[in-house]
């Protein structure tokens, strides 16, 4: 049966934050809600973790994972940004963005592209998942919460905690959040390629 930590969106309980951030350190599998939609999520090297998102999801080994950083210097550790990107980069972030970029010697080679050997990083603007990650001190692995068969991705906390209750560990449910996915930016080459749009604004990468 999962945890159920009922947070507050602005201030969040310290005692939860850290129970949680424990579940993650524990080798346990979490849905939590960010400022684009809620997602799964566990610790970088939890192999474990990241098999059983993959099976609450449906999805095979091609899937990429998005490593979840707290701030633009915790995102430098995992990636190469280029000297001409960081700028636009880093105004970018927090936001609603996903940045495919060149793996640095951090990232585990399961966590990466096997040819490109990229990884897709991204900074949240939450306040809950900002204090779970400074709690953590380390990326969290996650992927959208978006069910099999379903065309939206879930968003109400108390309905996943009923519908994922003995696939998850916990759940962090801070009040609903949105339904659009993030921005997805390929920075690995020469040119930004645009993989999807979603909530944050394409334009500057056109």
């Amino acid at each position: 049966m999962a945890r159920y930590f009922d947070v507050h969106p602005e201030n969040p309980q310290a005692r939860s934050i850290a129970q949680a951030a424990d579940i993650v350190r524990g080798g346990g599998v979490i849905a939590y809600p960010t400022d684009s939609c809620f997602a799964l999520g566990c610790a970088m090297g939890n192999v474990h973790g990241l098999a059983r998102i993959r099976e609450i999801r449906h999805l095979d080994e091609r899937h990429h994972f998005t490593l979840v950083c707290a701030d633009f210097a915790q995102l430098g550790q995992y990636v190469h940004v280029s000297t001409a990107m960081f700028r636009t980069v880093k105004a970018c972030t927090p936001g609603s963005y996903t940045f495919i970029l060149p793996a640095s010697r951090e990232v585990p080679r399961k966590l990466q592209d096997p040819k490109k050997m990229t990884v897709g990083v991204r900074i949240p603007k939450h306040t809950v998942v900002q204090a779970l990650l400074t709690d953590l001190g380390e990326p969290i692995v996650s992927s959208t919460l978006l069910l099999p068969d379903e065309a939206e991705p879930m968003t109400v906390g108390w309905e996943i905690k009923e519908r994922l209750d003995h696939l998850v560990d916990a759940v962090i449910d801070s009040g609903d959040c949105g339904v659009e996915p993030t921005t997805v930016v390929d920075l690995s080459g020469e040119e930004p390629v645009i993989l999807r749009v979603g909530a944050g604004d394409p334009t500057r990468f056109e």
